[in-house]
Protein backbone atom coordinates (compact mmCIF):
# COMPACT_ATOMS: atom_id res chain seq x y z
CA UNK A 1 0.00 0.00 0.00
CA UNK A 2 2.74 2.50 0.62
CA UNK A 3 4.29 1.90 -2.53
CA UNK A 4 0.88 2.60 -4.11
CA UNK A 5 0.51 5.74 -1.93
CA UNK A 6 3.96 7.33 -3.48
CA UNK A 7 3.53 6.05 -7.07
CA UNK A 8 -0.23 7.82 -7.30
CA UNK A 9 1.14 10.92 -5.54
CA UNK A 10 4.05 11.45 -7.77
CA UNK A 11 1.78 10.91 -10.65
CA UNK A 12 -0.93 13.74 -8.96
CA UNK A 13 2.43 15.88 -8.35
CA UNK A 14 3.14 15.73 -12.24
CA UNK A 15 -0.24 16.01 -13.29
CA UNK A 16 -1.51 18.76 -10.75
CA UNK A 17 2.37 20.59 -11.77
CA UNK A 18 1.30 20.98 -15.51
CA UNK A 19 -2.18 21.88 -15.35
CA UNK A 20 -1.08 24.93 -12.88
CA UNK A 21 1.93 25.97 -15.19
CA UNK A 22 -0.52 26.02 -18.04
CA UNK A 23 -3.05 28.08 -16.04
CA UNK A 24 -0.63 30.31 -14.40
CA UNK A 25 0.85 31.05 -18.30
CA UNK A 26 -2.69 31.19 -19.92
CA UNK A 27 -3.55 33.75 -16.51
CA UNK A 28 -0.51 35.49 -17.04
CA UNK A 29 -1.23 36.73 -20.45
CA UNK A 30 -4.48 38.04 -19.86
CA UNK A 31 -2.44 40.50 -17.46
CA UNK A 32 -0.16 41.23 -20.10
CA UNK A 33 2.72 40.01 -18.65
CA UNK A 34 5.18 39.95 -21.05
CA UNK A 35 7.17 36.63 -22.41
CA UNK A 36 10.27 37.23 -21.18
CA UNK A 37 9.10 37.42 -17.43
CA UNK A 38 6.19 34.89 -17.66
CA UNK A 39 9.20 32.52 -18.74
CA UNK A 40 11.70 33.33 -16.10
CA UNK A 41 9.28 33.80 -13.42
CA UNK A 42 5.81 32.51 -13.73
CA UNK A 43 6.56 29.12 -15.16
CA UNK A 44 9.84 28.56 -12.39
CA UNK A 45 7.61 29.15 -9.32
CA UNK A 46 5.02 26.85 -11.33
CA UNK A 47 7.04 23.92 -11.66
CA UNK A 48 8.47 24.32 -8.62
CA UNK A 49 5.15 23.83 -6.87
CA UNK A 50 5.13 20.20 -6.06
CA UNK A 51 8.69 20.27 -4.69
CA UNK A 52 6.65 23.29 -2.77
CA UNK A 53 4.04 21.19 -1.51
CA UNK A 54 6.15 18.22 -0.67
CA UNK A 55 7.79 19.78 1.47
CA UNK A 56 5.55 21.91 3.07
CA UNK A 57 3.41 19.26 4.11
CA UNK A 58 6.55 17.19 5.54
CA UNK A 59 7.19 20.20 7.51
CA UNK A 60 3.74 21.15 8.81
CA UNK A 61 3.43 17.16 10.14
CA UNK A 62 6.63 17.95 11.89
CA UNK A 63 9.00 15.73 9.43
CA UNK A 64 11.31 17.83 8.85
CA UNK A 65 14.20 14.80 7.06
CA UNK A 66 11.85 15.41 4.17
CA UNK A 67 11.17 18.38 3.56
CA UNK A 68 15.00 18.47 3.73
CA UNK A 69 15.48 15.07 2.16
CA UNK A 70 13.07 16.38 -0.79
CA UNK A 71 15.27 19.44 -1.70
CA UNK A 72 18.93 18.48 -1.21
CA UNK A 73 17.91 14.79 -2.89
CA UNK A 74 16.17 16.91 -5.92
CA UNK A 75 19.26 18.74 -6.44
CA UNK A 76 21.67 16.44 -6.44
CA UNK A 77 19.71 14.29 -8.83
CA UNK A 78 19.09 17.16 -11.08
CA UNK A 79 22.67 17.62 -11.91
CA UNK A 80 23.78 13.86 -11.16
CA UNK A 81 21.13 12.13 -12.66
CA UNK A 82 19.31 14.73 -15.05
CA UNK A 83 22.44 17.02 -16.61
CA UNK A 84 24.18 13.23 -16.91
CA UNK A 85 21.71 11.64 -19.08
CA UNK A 86 20.86 14.87 -20.91
CA UNK A 87 24.60 15.17 -21.36
CA UNK A 88 24.95 11.94 -21.99
CA UNK A 89 22.00 11.92 -24.69
CA UNK A 90 23.39 15.27 -26.10
CA UNK A 91 26.69 17.31 -25.03
CA UNK A 92 25.74 20.84 -23.86
CA UNK A 93 26.90 23.99 -24.94
CA UNK A 94 27.66 26.31 -21.83
CA UNK A 95 26.35 30.36 -22.58
CA UNK A 96 28.25 33.10 -20.27
CA UNK A 97 25.11 33.38 -17.76
CA UNK A 98 25.97 30.33 -16.50
CA UNK A 99 29.37 30.98 -14.76
CA UNK A 100 27.91 34.74 -14.55
CA UNK A 101 24.95 34.34 -12.69
CA UNK A 102 23.46 30.81 -12.48
CA UNK A 103 26.57 29.17 -10.76
CA UNK A 104 26.99 32.07 -8.32
CA UNK A 105 23.33 32.22 -7.43
CA UNK A 106 23.55 28.23 -7.01
CA UNK A 107 26.63 28.26 -5.10
CA UNK A 108 25.49 31.15 -2.97
CA UNK A 109 21.88 29.95 -2.05
CA UNK A 110 23.89 26.44 -1.23
CA UNK A 111 26.55 27.53 1.28
CA UNK A 112 23.95 29.54 2.39
CA UNK A 113 21.27 26.90 3.27
CA UNK A 114 24.24 24.88 5.23
CA UNK A 115 25.34 27.84 7.15
CA UNK A 116 21.54 28.85 8.59
CA UNK A 117 21.32 25.14 9.23
CA UNK A 118 24.28 24.28 10.75
CA UNK A 119 24.42 27.74 12.75
CA UNK A 120 21.19 26.33 15.02
CA UNK A 121 19.60 23.45 13.23
CA UNK A 122 16.45 25.88 12.10
CA UNK A 123 16.00 27.01 9.15
CA UNK A 124 13.80 29.81 10.66
CA UNK A 125 10.96 32.56 9.34
CA UNK A 126 14.31 35.03 9.24
CA UNK A 127 16.35 33.41 6.96
CA UNK A 128 13.39 31.42 5.07
CA UNK A 129 12.84 35.04 4.09
CA UNK A 130 16.48 35.99 3.23
CA UNK A 131 16.62 33.28 1.02
CA UNK A 132 13.49 33.67 -0.97
CA UNK A 133 14.02 37.59 -0.97
CA UNK A 134 17.79 36.37 -3.04
CA UNK A 135 15.55 34.38 -5.00
CA UNK A 136 13.30 37.90 -6.26
CA UNK A 137 16.39 40.00 -6.50
CA UNK A 138 18.75 37.38 -8.66
CA UNK A 139 15.39 37.15 -11.11
CA UNK A 140 15.07 41.22 -11.42
CA UNK A 141 18.71 41.00 -12.56
CA UNK A 142 18.40 38.12 -14.77
CA UNK A 143 15.66 39.47 -16.52
CA UNK A 144 17.33 42.87 -16.90
CA UNK A 145 20.18 40.78 -18.50
CA UNK A 146 18.44 38.73 -20.76
CA UNK A 147 16.34 41.61 -21.87
CA UNK A 148 19.66 43.80 -22.19
CA UNK A 149 21.32 40.69 -24.43
CA UNK A 150 18.10 39.65 -26.21
CA UNK A 151 18.80 36.01 -25.00
CA UNK A 152 15.21 35.63 -23.39
CA UNK A 153 14.31 31.41 -24.09
CA UNK A 154 10.46 32.11 -24.53
CA UNK A 155 10.29 29.69 -27.77
CA UNK A 156 8.83 26.79 -25.09
CA UNK A 157 5.79 29.06 -24.05
CA UNK A 158 2.55 27.99 -25.70
CA UNK A 159 0.79 30.59 -28.00
CA UNK A 160 -2.35 29.48 -27.90
CA UNK A 161 -2.70 29.51 -24.02
CA UNK A 162 -3.31 33.60 -24.94
CA UNK A 163 -6.56 32.72 -26.10
CA UNK A 164 -7.46 29.99 -23.20
CA UNK A 165 -11.02 30.92 -21.52
CA UNK A 166 -11.49 32.18 -18.33
CA UNK A 167 -13.42 29.34 -17.18
CA UNK A 168 -10.90 26.86 -18.69
CA UNK A 169 -8.21 28.95 -16.12
CA UNK A 170 -10.78 28.26 -13.18
CA UNK A 171 -10.94 24.76 -13.77
CA UNK A 172 -7.33 24.00 -14.54
CA UNK A 173 -6.33 25.64 -11.23
CA UNK A 174 -8.84 23.79 -9.04
CA UNK A 175 -7.10 20.33 -10.97
CA UNK A 176 -3.47 21.53 -10.75
CA UNK A 177 -4.34 22.63 -7.02
CA UNK A 178 -6.32 19.05 -5.93
CA UNK A 179 -3.65 17.33 -7.46
CA UNK A 180 -0.51 19.12 -6.38
CA UNK A 181 -2.60 18.79 -2.57
CA UNK A 182 -3.53 15.62 -2.23
CA UNK A 183 -0.57 14.34 -4.31
CA UNK A 184 1.83 15.93 -1.90
CA UNK A 185 -0.02 14.47 1.06
CA UNK A 186 0.08 10.73 -0.29
CA UNK A 187 2.85 11.11 -1.00
CA UNK A 188 4.85 11.89 2.46
CA UNK A 189 2.25 9.18 3.87
CA UNK A 190 3.57 6.61 1.45
CA UNK A 191 6.77 7.68 1.93
CA UNK A 192 6.62 7.13 5.68
CA UNK A 193 5.33 4.18 5.80
CA UNK A 194 7.79 3.26 2.91
CA UNK A 195 10.40 3.75 5.32
CA UNK A 196 9.31 1.66 8.24
CA UNK A 197 8.32 -1.39 6.09
CA UNK A 198 12.01 -1.49 4.67
CA UNK A 199 13.70 -0.33 7.56
CA UNK A 200 15.27 2.99 6.65
CA UNK A 201 15.29 5.95 7.64
CA UNK A 202 11.88 8.69 6.32
CA UNK A 203 15.16 10.57 4.78
CA UNK A 204 16.67 8.09 3.36
CA UNK A 205 13.96 7.48 1.19
CA UNK A 206 13.02 10.96 0.47
CA UNK A 207 16.26 12.04 -0.94
CA UNK A 208 16.18 9.58 -3.56
CA UNK A 209 12.70 8.17 -4.03
CA UNK A 210 10.84 11.37 -3.46
CA UNK A 211 13.85 13.16 -4.78
CA UNK A 212 14.04 10.98 -8.44
CA UNK A 213 10.23 11.12 -8.55
CA UNK A 214 9.74 14.87 -8.03
CA UNK A 215 12.99 15.54 -10.71
CA UNK A 216 10.77 13.46 -13.43
CA UNK A 217 9.61 16.57 -15.23
CA UNK A 218 12.95 17.76 -15.72
CA UNK A 219 14.41 14.73 -16.89
CA UNK A 220 11.62 13.84 -19.38
CA UNK A 221 11.51 17.41 -20.62
CA UNK A 222 15.73 17.34 -20.86
CA UNK A 223 15.40 14.57 -22.50
CA UNK A 224 13.21 14.90 -25.14
CA UNK A 225 14.94 18.26 -25.48
CA UNK A 226 18.25 16.48 -26.11
CA UNK A 227 16.71 13.53 -28.08
CA UNK A 228 15.44 15.98 -30.59
CA UNK A 229 18.86 17.83 -30.67
CA UNK A 230 17.21 21.10 -29.63
CA UNK A 231 19.75 24.03 -29.19
CA UNK A 232 17.76 25.64 -26.67
CA UNK A 233 18.79 22.99 -24.18
CA UNK A 234 20.85 25.16 -22.05
CA UNK A 235 22.30 24.23 -18.63
CA UNK A 236 21.37 27.44 -17.04
CA UNK A 237 17.49 26.00 -17.62
CA UNK A 238 18.72 23.18 -16.17
CA UNK A 239 20.34 23.82 -12.59
CA UNK A 240 17.89 27.45 -12.78
CA UNK A 241 15.09 24.39 -10.64
CA UNK A 242 18.14 23.95 -7.89
CA UNK A 243 18.25 27.73 -7.16
CA UNK A 244 14.26 27.25 -7.05
CA UNK A 245 14.02 24.57 -4.93
CA UNK A 246 16.54 26.23 -2.29
CA UNK A 247 15.48 29.72 -2.34
CA UNK A 248 11.91 29.47 -3.08
CA UNK A 249 10.71 25.88 -1.80
CA UNK A 250 12.65 25.78 1.34
CA UNK A 251 13.01 29.99 1.58
CA UNK A 252 8.70 29.63 1.46
CA UNK A 253 8.39 26.69 3.59
CA UNK A 254 10.67 28.29 6.27
CA UNK A 255 8.37 31.33 6.62
CA UNK A 256 5.22 29.14 6.88
CA UNK A 257 6.69 26.97 9.62
CA UNK A 258 10.44 26.80 10.60
CA UNK A 259 12.27 23.79 9.65
CA UNK A 260 13.98 22.40 11.75
CA UNK A 261 16.64 19.45 11.75
CA UNK A 262 16.15 16.05 12.93
CA UNK A 263 18.99 15.11 15.86
CA UNK A 264 18.68 11.36 14.72
CA UNK A 265 19.53 12.28 10.98
CA UNK A 266 23.17 13.81 11.47
CA UNK A 267 23.89 12.90 8.21
CA UNK A 268 21.76 16.03 6.76
CA UNK A 269 24.54 18.48 7.88
CA UNK A 270 27.65 16.03 8.18
CA UNK A 271 27.25 14.03 4.50
CA UNK A 272 24.51 14.82 2.10
CA UNK A 273 24.49 18.46 2.02
CA UNK A 274 28.02 18.32 0.61
CA UNK A 275 27.24 15.79 -1.74
CA UNK A 276 24.33 18.66 -2.96
CA UNK A 277 27.13 21.64 -2.71
CA UNK A 278 29.94 19.59 -4.06
CA UNK A 279 27.77 18.67 -7.07
CA UNK A 280 27.13 22.33 -7.63
CA UNK A 281 30.81 23.21 -7.55
CA UNK A 282 32.17 20.62 -9.45
CA UNK A 283 30.37 22.44 -12.77
CA UNK A 284 32.67 25.12 -12.65
CA UNK A 285 35.91 23.91 -13.62
CA UNK A 286 33.94 20.84 -15.76
CA UNK A 287 33.84 23.55 -18.17
CA UNK A 288 37.61 24.48 -18.64
CA UNK A 289 39.00 20.99 -18.83
CA UNK A 290 39.17 18.20 -22.17
CA UNK A 291 36.40 20.56 -24.42
CA UNK A 292 35.76 23.93 -23.18
CA UNK A 293 32.54 25.60 -22.48
CA UNK A 294 30.54 22.25 -23.11
CA UNK A 295 29.47 19.45 -20.73
CA UNK A 296 30.25 16.53 -23.03
CA UNK A 297 29.03 12.77 -23.11
CA UNK A 298 32.11 11.37 -21.16
CA UNK A 299 31.52 14.23 -18.56
CA UNK A 300 28.05 13.23 -18.83
CA UNK A 301 28.98 10.03 -17.92
CA UNK A 302 30.73 11.46 -14.67
CA UNK A 303 27.80 12.76 -12.96
CA UNK A 304 25.88 10.02 -13.33
CA UNK A 305 28.90 7.61 -11.71
CA UNK A 306 28.82 10.16 -8.88
CA UNK A 307 25.18 9.96 -8.67
CA UNK A 308 25.13 6.03 -8.52
CA UNK A 309 28.17 6.13 -5.82
CA UNK A 310 25.96 8.81 -3.79
CA UNK A 311 22.67 6.49 -4.18
CA UNK A 312 24.93 3.04 -3.14
CA UNK A 313 26.27 5.51 -0.04
CA UNK A 314 22.72 6.25 1.08
CA UNK A 315 21.36 2.40 1.59
CA UNK A 316 24.90 1.33 3.43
Amino acid sequence: MSIVLVLVGLALLVVGGEFLVRSSVAMSFKFKISKLVIGMTVVSFATSAPELLVSLQAALDGNSDIALGNVIGSNIANIGLVLGITAIISPIVVDRSFYRLNWPMMMMVSIALYYFLKNDNVLSFVEGLILFTSLLIFLVILIRSAARNRIANVEELDDSLQLVSNFKIILWLIIGGSALYFGSEWLVDGAQQLAKSVGVSDYAISVTVIAIGTSVPELAASVIAALKQEKAISLGNLIGSNIFNIASVLGLTAMIKPIVVNPNTPEILSTNIFWMIGFSAVLLPMLFILKKYQISRIKGAALMLGYAVFMVLIFR
